[in-house]
């Protein structure tokens, strides 16, 4: 074979081998391109946040700044993991807000619901100091009273990097609404409150609705929070005293204000119609002491058998449970308009 011949089959043989190889190159190239659009995230937008790339839906809630209930400006820089709550009421708050499993410590009154029994005690009007800071929990809920008793110790929590928030006394169900939401703004949680809220105060309107309808004679209601022989009712400012008026009743101690101590025939002349006890759950069949009450059997409430024991939690806490206080009243004093 000549020699223009051989190099015509090398010339060729080198063309097959280039060709050969630019087609392996696109097809590798062809594959990495679909590798790379299938490893694309479908639900990803891009905010303004410095070109930072964020799921879609989610929204950045901290760090917030809010004032607490006596004043206090709080700045939270990012959502608390772990709570100690030293207020029964809170601590139900916190878990309507579902936020129960992130509550490391609650206060020595703590009841409801039945989980908070099972988590560690830290005190109450008195806290331990020390089991708090041990526990190091991102934020703590005291009370007024603790911000008036106790601030060198909320400002030891501050040292040691706890955010403090105080809340106050709540006397209506405006105050108990604002209560929850100033923790649900301290925890992120603030659609869980506006669920929580909305539903109250739809419940609410309607027992009101429906008493202003269907109720023209008003029932006389003498409320007791603490027994004989130091008797003690509740007056205008206090839950009792909204709820009774939510379903048209009459506080026969509406001319005093907040909880006051009446005597026995103090009482006895108001004449109530219904008696409301809140005391059961420190005293065996609280109906039973109110009807054997000497001097107390021409009380309209006694003679009729109109004295009920209502759950004290579910009337006094400025939780999502005030609405059942009401519901309850209602039946009660009122069977023939809201019984089921």
């Amino acid at each position: 074979m000549n020699s223009n011949i051989i190099k015509k089959w090398r010339l060729i043989g080198i063309v097959l081998l280039l060709s050969i190889t630019f087609l392996a190159g696109c097809g590798t190239q062809e594959q990495e391109a679909v590798q790379n659009e299938e490893n694309v995230p479908e639900e990803v937008e891009t905010n303004d946040n410095n070109g930072e790339e964020i799921q879609e839906g989610t929204e950045e809630l901290f760090p917030v700044t809010f004032t607490d209930d006596v004043g206090r400006e709080v700045t939270i820089e990012s959502e608390p993991e772990t709570i100690v709550s030293i207020q029964a009421s809170t601590t139900e708050i916190l878990f309507a807000l579902g936020l129960g499993d992130k509550i490391i410590g609650v206060s020595d009154y703590d009841n409801y619901p039945e989980e908070a029994l099972e988590i560690q005690n830290v005190g109450a009007q008195d806290m331990n100091v020390e089991l708090i800071l041990t526990l190091l929990p991102d934020v703590v809920f005291v009370t007024n009273y603790h911000y008036n008793n106790h601030l060198d110790m909320l400002e030891q929590y501050e040292e040691a990097g706890i955010d403090v928030v105080v809340t106050g006394s709540a006397e209506s169900f405006d105050d108990a609404y604002s209560g929850m939401e100033m923790i649900a703004t301290a925890t992120g949680t603030g659609e869980e409150a506006e669920g929580i809220i909305t539903d109250m105060k739809e419940r609410h309107e309607a027992i009101k609705e429906k008493a202003a309808e269907a109720i023209t004679d008003k029932k006389r209601v003498w409320v007791e929070v603490a027994p004989s022989p130091d008797i003690f009712t509740t007056g205008t400012n206090t839950f009792m005293h909204e709820m009774l008026e939510s379903i048209q009743a009459i506080n026969v101690a509406a001319d005093e204000e907040g909880w006051v101590k009446f005597t026995e025939e103090e009482a006895v002349n108001l004449d109530p119609e219904v008696i409301i006890t809140t005391y059961g759950y420190y005293i065996d069949d609280p109906e039973n002491e109110v009807y054997s009450r000497d001097g107390w059997q021409e009380v309209p409430a006694v003679k009729n058998e109109q004295v009920f024991d209502v759950n004290n939690d579910t009337v006094t806490r400025p939780g999502p449970r005030l609405i059942e206080g009401v519901e309850t009243l209602a039946k009660l004093i009122y069977p023939e308009v809201f019984g089921e």
